[in-house]
C-alpha cells in the first residue's frame, strides 16, 4: 500500500491496493479496519471509474460483505439490493448475477425475510442456476441450503415447510458428498444442519 500512497486518488492502481488492503483485513478477521478502507474504496470507484460498472459492484460486494460480517445486516441488505438490480440490468442472466443473488438471499435470511428469499430463490436464483452453472455448482448448491435455511428459520413454518427444507438438505448433503468429498468442510455444515433439520422435525 505504501508504494502507491504517493500516487494521485485517480491512478488505478492506487485505488487496486487500497481495495486489497482492505480485502487483507477482512480475510483476518479484523472487520472494522476493513471497513473505513472498503468504505473508500468504493466512494473512489464511483467517483473516477462509474463507467465501469463491473469494478463498481465489485467495491459494493467488497463492503456489503464487511457489514455482514460487523452485524449490520440492514445496511448489507441495501448494498445487495443495488447489486443484484445493477447486475440485472447490465448484465442480464450470468454467473456474476446469480452470485449477486446468492449474496442477497443470505442477507435476506439474515434480515429474518424468509418470505423474499423464498420467493427470490425459487422464482428466480434457483431456476437460473440450475440452468446456466448446473446442479452441482458451488452457487447452485448455496442457493438450495439458502432456501432450505429459509424454510426451517421462519418461524411461521409448517410441517411441510420443515419437510421441504430435508429433503433440499439431505440433496444437497448427497451431491456435496459426491463432488466435494465427506470431508469437506461445506459437506460438514450441510450433514450438521440437515441433524438439526431432523431434530426439529422429531420435535414438530
Amino acid at each position: 500500500w505504501k508504494m502507491y500512497l504517493g500516487r494521485p486518488e485517480t491512478d488505478g492502481f492506487r485505488i487496486s491496493a487500497l481495495e486489497l488492503l482492505g480485502n487483507a483485513f477482512q480475510s483476518n478477521r479484523r472487520y472494522a479496519e476493513a471497513l473505513p478502507l472498503l468504505e473508500v474504496n468504493l466512494s473512489m470507484n464511483r467517483r473516477y471509474f462509474s463507467h465501469s460498472e463491473e469494478a463498481v459492484f465489485f467495491a459494493q460486494s467488497n463492503l456489503a460483505a464487511c457489514l455482514g460480517k460487523l452485524g449490520r445486516d440492514n445496511e448489507a441488505l441495501v448494498l445487495g439490493r443495488e447489486i443484484y438490480a445493477g447486475r440485472m440490468a447490465t448484465l442480464g442472466v450470468s454467473q456474476n448475477t446469480i452470485m449477486s443473488g446468492s449474496n442477497l438471499i443470505y442477507s435476506l435470511n439474515q434480515a429474518r425475510l424468509f418470505g423474499e428469499t423464498k420467493a427470490l430463490a425459487r422464482d428466480q436464483l434457483l431456476p437460473a442456476a440450475r440452468r446456466l452453472l448446473g446442479f452441482n455448482h458451488c452457487i447452485t448448491l448455496l442457493l438450495d441450503t439458502n432456501l432450505a435455511v429459509a424454510l426451517f428459520e421462519d418461524p411461521e413454518h409448517t410441517r411441510d415447510d420443515l419437510l421441504e427444507a430435508e429433503t433440499i438438505i439431505q440433496d444437497v448433503v448427497q451431491r456435496r458428498r459426491r463432488v466435494f468429498g465427506p470431508a469437506h468442510p461445506d459437506t460438514l455444515s450441510a450433514e450438521a444442519y440437515l441433524s438439526s433439520v431432523h431434530a426439529r422435525l422429531a420435535n414438530a
